[in-house]
Protein backbone atom coordinates (compact mmCIF):
# COMPACT_ATOMS: atom_id res chain seq x y z
CA UNK A 1 0.00 0.00 0.00
CA UNK A 2 1.55 3.34 -0.89
CA UNK A 3 1.22 6.00 1.87
CA UNK A 4 2.83 9.01 -0.34
CA UNK A 5 0.20 9.99 -3.71
CA UNK A 6 1.31 12.13 -5.99
CA UNK A 7 -0.59 15.22 -6.43
CA UNK A 8 -3.04 15.56 -9.30
CA UNK A 9 -2.27 18.62 -11.18
CA UNK A 10 -6.58 19.80 -12.36
CA UNK A 11 -4.91 22.90 -13.95
CA UNK A 12 -5.35 21.45 -17.34
CA UNK A 13 -8.33 19.91 -16.88
CA UNK A 14 -11.71 20.82 -17.76
CA UNK A 15 -14.09 17.84 -16.89
CA UNK A 16 -13.37 14.88 -14.35
CA UNK A 17 -15.03 11.74 -14.75
CA UNK A 18 -16.01 9.69 -11.77
CA UNK A 19 -16.29 5.77 -12.94
CA UNK A 20 -18.73 4.28 -9.85
CA UNK A 21 -18.09 0.96 -8.90
CA UNK A 22 -20.71 -0.91 -10.88
CA UNK A 23 -20.56 0.33 -14.54
CA UNK A 24 -22.32 4.53 -14.54
CA UNK A 25 -19.81 7.26 -15.10
CA UNK A 26 -20.25 10.48 -13.05
CA UNK A 27 -18.94 13.79 -15.37
CA UNK A 28 -18.08 16.65 -13.48
CA UNK A 29 -17.27 20.08 -15.13
CA UNK A 30 -14.61 22.00 -13.53
CA UNK A 31 -15.72 25.19 -14.18
CA UNK A 32 -15.33 27.15 -10.97
CA UNK A 33 -15.28 23.93 -8.24
CA UNK A 34 -11.82 21.96 -8.63
CA UNK A 35 -10.53 23.93 -5.45
CA UNK A 36 -13.41 21.91 -3.69
CA UNK A 37 -12.21 18.27 -5.28
CA UNK A 38 -9.06 16.61 -3.82
CA UNK A 39 -8.42 13.23 -5.59
CA UNK A 40 -5.43 12.51 -3.09
CA UNK A 41 -7.43 11.93 -0.46
CA UNK A 42 -9.79 8.72 -2.19
CA UNK A 43 -8.37 5.54 -2.38
CA UNK A 44 -7.80 4.22 -6.26
CA UNK A 45 -6.68 5.16 -9.84
CA UNK A 46 -6.50 8.36 -11.68
CA UNK A 47 -5.58 8.42 -15.31
CA UNK A 48 -4.81 12.33 -16.40
CA UNK A 49 -5.36 12.89 -20.08
CA UNK A 50 -6.42 16.62 -19.47
CA UNK A 51 -3.20 17.36 -21.78
CA UNK A 52 -4.92 15.66 -24.61
CA UNK A 53 -8.52 16.20 -24.10
CA UNK A 54 -9.29 17.98 -20.89
CA UNK A 55 -9.99 15.32 -19.25
CA UNK A 56 -9.27 13.31 -15.51
CA UNK A 57 -10.41 9.95 -15.26
CA UNK A 58 -11.28 8.68 -11.03
CA UNK A 59 -11.31 5.06 -11.25
CA UNK A 60 -12.30 4.57 -7.18
CA UNK A 61 -10.36 1.42 -5.68
CA UNK A 62 -12.48 -1.68 -6.63
CA UNK A 63 -13.47 -0.29 -9.87
CA UNK A 64 -9.72 0.17 -10.82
Amino acid sequence: MRVFFSPVDLSAASTIVYHVPGGPALTVNLDGVEEYIDLELEMGHVCDTSDIDGTVHFFPRGNA
